[in-house]
């Protein structure tokens, strides 16, 4: 119940106007998202590859509905990609950038997204890394996965998201294992009707194993999104049982998130990216992050009540 509310609260424009005011909640943000500038994720992507942590990095924003937004966004990454690349963090994909399609015009035609995702993949080429498309909201999976398949024959490495908790999921991974891509699975973090996707906990959970069994069987690259140990746990014995090389495919957490874990897993010689949100967008970001960890929302409440005492 608590996550239906914090998702729910995630599209609420006057909560957003509330909690982007509120005075502390700048110590919450800081410790999900690395900061607003392109600096900013620079200078984590250095600390977080000197610790033997690979990077994928996103700017915050989804759901553009004007062009030149669009097209802005699309310059931030390829400046974004530069940058790294001028620091040596991209070479054999170290640091890659993760790409939300409605934030470079998807909901405004897929030719404007698909121009814009070739864009940064074609900057992301010459870095020396790789793009991965993000998940989103249903509506917009499948266009997202047709952009992905348009573009693969000029871009073989781009990357896309399953959600394990949507109940198509299972059968996108069958397909996508069949081109032996780049796969992200993760549970999800979207609001979603129960037609399109498991409402329970152990559904999710459940999905996810059975995604997890289809991609670590295929030939592309797993990259398995999981905080949940029994997940892991699972991963690592299906990559024993596979015969899979421990460069075959990788874990990835969130910045800020069970830090200790990335750190034994990366010391296990295992492939461990660490997915950095940037940018001054981050409204709907950390309410997902809090449905995702209810225990930080008695911090975050004190600091709307400082708000509201200040206000």
């Amino acid at each position: 119940m608590l996550r239906r509310v914090l998702l729910a609260a995630s599209a609420s424009s006057r909560l957003r106007q509330l909690i982007t005011t509120a005075p502390r909640t700048r110590a919450i943000v800081d410790s999900y998202v690395a900061g607003e500038t392109e600096q900013d994720a620079v200078r984590v992507t250095r600390a977080l590859r000197a610790a033997g942590l690979k990077v994928s990095l996103d700017y915050l924003g989804e759901a553009t509905e004007d062009p030149a937004q669009a097209a802005a966004v699309t310059d931030e990454y390829i400046e974004l990609l530069g940058k790294l690349s001028a620091e040596g963090l991209t070479p054999r994909g170290a640091a890659e950038v993760s790409v939300k399609p409605t934030a470079v015009g998807l909901f405004l035609g897929a030719r404007i997204a698909t121009e814009n995702i070739s864009r940064i993949c074609d900057a992301a080429r010459e870095a020396g890394t790789t793009v991965t498309l993000d998940a989103e909201e249903f509506e917009a999976i499948e266009p997202t996965l047709r952009i992905a398949a348009q573009l693969r024959a000029q871009h073989s490495d781009l990357g896309c998201v399953v959600q394990a908790c949507l109940r198509r999921s299972e059968a996108d991974c069958r397909a996508l294992a069949g081109y032996g891509i780049r796969v992200r699975l993760c549970k999800g973090a979207y609001r979603e009707q129960e037609s399109v996707a498991f409402t329970a906990r152990r559904d999710v959970d459940a999905s996810y194993a059975r995604c997890l069994r289809v991609l670590m069987n295929g030939p592309g690259y797993p990259m398995l999104a999981t905080h949940d140990p029994r997940l892991i746990e699972i991963a690592g014995s299906l990559a024993l049982l596979t015969g899979r090389a421990a460069d075959s495919f990788e874990y990835q957490m969130l910045y800020g998130i069970r830090p200790a874990e990335q750190r034994r897993l990366a010391d296990t010689g295992a492939q461990v990216r660490v997915y950095v949100p940037y940018g001054g967008d981050w409204y709907a970001y950390l309410l997902r992050r809090l449905a995702e960890r209810p225990g930080n929302l008695a911090f975050f409440l004190r600091s709307l009540r400082s708000a509201g005492r200040t206000s």
